[in-house]
């Protein structure tokens, strides 16, 4: 029997590109008036601004274009906001749930 490759942790940082892979889904559950992030055996209940983060995370905008975004939008300054969804993402991503 051949070896298994080590897993290679996945690095957050402003310039990645995050997107959530195809078998994980961000899905509201309007009974609940939440939304849940489902994943193979496993069900995450991210807070609201989670849930806003996840929204722009589609492949193509960068970690810094998201805190821009946030940041407008919360107006609160940009390193602070990149500073918490590096940190937010690198956790998902370390269950799987992202990838940069």
């Amino acid at each position: 029997m051949g070896e298994a490759s080590p897993k290679v942790r996945a690095i957050v940082t402003g310039e990645s590109r995050p997107l959530m892979p195809p078998h994980i889904k961000l899905r509201h559950d309007a009974g609940r008036g939440r939304w849940l992030i489902l994943a193979p055996e496993r069900v995450f209940d991210p807070d609201e601004i989670a849930v806003e983060v996840l929204k722009l995370c589609d492949g193509q905008k960068t970690v810094a274009d998201i805190a821009g975004v946030m940041a407008k939008e919360y107006n609160a300054p940009s390193e602070e906001i990149a500073a918490d969804i590096i940190a937010m993402l690198q956790d998902l991503a370390d269950k799987g749930v992202v990838k940069t």
